[in-house]
C-alpha cells in the first residue's frame, strides 16, 4: 500500500515526465521484443536498435532464429556484448518457442522465464509491454534509485520486484519502471548524479550523505 511518501514521489515523478510507457526498444512483434530484450543485457537500448535494424530483416520469423547458424548468428549480434551466451540463448529460446508455442510469445510468467535467456525481468518487459499485465521490470536504474529514495533495502532483483509491487499502486507499476529508466539516464546517475538538477533529493538517502 502506497503511503503518503510514496505518493509525493510519484506525484513528482508524474509532473516531470509522460504518463504514456514507451519502451526504448524497437519491435514490430512480440518475438522481436522478446530477443531485443534479451541483446539488451549489458547493452544500451541505443546500440541494440542499431543491431536489430538489420537483425530483425535477415531474421523475419521466429522460425529463421530457430534455424540459424551459431556462429553466424555470433557475428550478427558481437555489438551488443556477451554475444556467445546471448545466440545460443536466442536460438535455444527461438526453438523452444516454435517447438512448444507455435513461434508464438507466451504470456505466462513461468512459461516465460523457462525459455532459455529468459529470467523475470525480460519476461516482465514482454507481460507489460506485449500483454499489459502490470509488472514491475527490475533493471539497474530501477534497482539503484529505489533503494536510494527507500522504497526497498534489498539487493536481489526478485526482492526489489517484491517489494516495489507492495508499496506502488498496481497501475503505476509499469509507468514508475519507464520513469525511473528515464530520471537514471537523465539525472540520477550511479556516479556524479546531478543532484542539483534534481527533484527527489528530499526523499534520497545518498543525497542526505552530501
Amino acid at each position: 500500500m502506497a503511503t503518503k511518501r510514496t505518493k509525493e514521489i510519484l506525484a513528482l515523478l508524474d509532473e516531470k515526465y509522460t504518463r504514456e510507457y514507451k519502451c526504448y526498444l524497437n519491435y514490430e512483434n512480440p518475438g522481436q521484443l522478446l530477443i531485443a530484450t534479451m541483446l539488451s543485457a549489458q547493452c544500451t537500448d541505443a546500440r541494440v536498435n542499431v543491431v536489430t535494424k538489420d537483425l530483425f530483416q535477415k531474421y523475419d520469423t521466429m522460425e529463421k532464429f530457430a534455424q540459424a547458424d551459431l556462429r553466424e548468428l555470433e557475428q550478427d549480434i558481437k555489438p551488443t556484448g556477451f554475444y556467445h551466451n546471448k545466440a545460443k540463448n536466442i536460438i535455444g529460446c527461438a526453438q523452444r518457442l516454435v517447438n512448444e508455442y507455435g513461434g508464438e510469445v507466451p504470456s505466462d510468467l513461468e512459461a516465460l522465464v523457462s525459455l532459455p535467456g529468459v529470467g523475470r525481468k525480460t519476461a516482465n518487459v514482454i507481460r507489460g509491454n506485449i500483454f499489459h499485465e502490470p509488472s514491475v521490470v527490475v533493471d539497474t536504474h530501477v534497482k539503484r534509485i529505489s533503494r536510494r529514495l527507500g522504497l526497498t533495502r534489498e539487493e536481489d532483483p526478485v526482492k526489489i520486484e517484491k517489494d516495489l509491487m507492495k508499496v506502488l499502486p498496481r497501475e503505476h507499476w509499469i509507468l514508475y519502471n519507464i520513469q525511473i529508466i528515464t530520471f537514471g539516464r537523465q539525472i540520477c546517475f550511479a556516479r556524479s548524479p546531478k543532484c542539483e538538477e534534481c527533484f527527489l533529493t528530499k526523499y534520497c538517502s545518498e543525497y542526505k550523505k552530501r
